[in-house]
């Protein structure tokens, strides 16, 4: 398997946010994670990817993790080629070489900037920034992908644009050449989670209410009330 999280607790001061989580994703997979404002998702995307630690119970995740967080914290200054080339060098712990180089500029295609990459991060609108923030992302190849509500306050045609890249994303992880890449999705959106998750985790009040493949689902809008009263 890809992760494995065994009686998962994290308690942020007296409030106990995540509740024995247990938890196994396997290779390939794209995961729709659901649940109400503070029902512990973005506490286990941040303890997933090492940002917080657990206060009890076991995680195991792949060496190379991509991270798109709730908030995207760019560096507005800086041009959108040179902060990609920045990550690269960053990641990578040394200077740029012609092979990352052309990550940098395989990067730049695959999430449809080449007309912006030549701008400051700080001149996109909020879709193209968070085409910057998917593309730092997927520096690396990550064996593990995290998108921590991506669609979030983008109108309707970057909406679609981002919906049609994380698409791709997923297409990539069930295909062939996947490589053993999860996606994990958080997102308030049930239409994105139908059209792109082949799983679903519903979370509420720090508890995993349900966890079932998009197939066994006949509805999810009902499921997801009936899993969050």
């Amino acid at each position: 398997m890809a992760v494995k999280i065994s009686h998962l607790n994290k308690y942020i001061g007296k409030q106990h946010v995540l509740k024995d989580i247990c938890l196994t994703i396997n290779d390939g997979e794209v995961v729709g994670l659901l649940g109400p404002n503070g029902a512990g998702k973005s506490t286990l995307m941040k303890i997933m990817v090492g940002v917080w630690d657990a206060t009890s119970g076991e995680v195991q995740v792949p060496k190379y993790v991509g991270f798109l967080p709730e908030q995207n914290p760019l560096y507005e200054d800086m041009y959108v080629r040179e902060y990609l080339r920045f990550f690269v060098e960053l990641r990578t712990n040394s200077q740029l070489p012609i092979s990352h180089s052309q990550q940098v500029e395989d990067l730049i295609e695959r999430v449809g900037l080449t007309a912006e990459a030549n701008k400051r991060v700080g001149q996109l609108s909020k879709g193209y920034k968070q085409r910057v923030g998917l593309a730092q992302a997927m520096i690396g190849d990550p064996e593990l992908l995290i998108l921590d509500e991506p669609t979030t306050g983008l109108d309707p045609n970057q909406l679609e644009d981002i919906r049609a890249l994380i698409r791709n994303l997923g297409e990539e992880a069930k295909g062939e050449e996947a490589k053993g890449r999860v996606v994990i999705l958080s997102t308030h959106i049930l239409q994105e989670v139908k059209q792109m998750c082949n799983r679903v985790i519903i979370i509420d009040h720090g508890e995993i209410k349900v966890d079932k493949p998009i197939s066994e689902i006949e509805d999810l809008e009902q499921t997801f009330r009936e899993a969050t009263i």
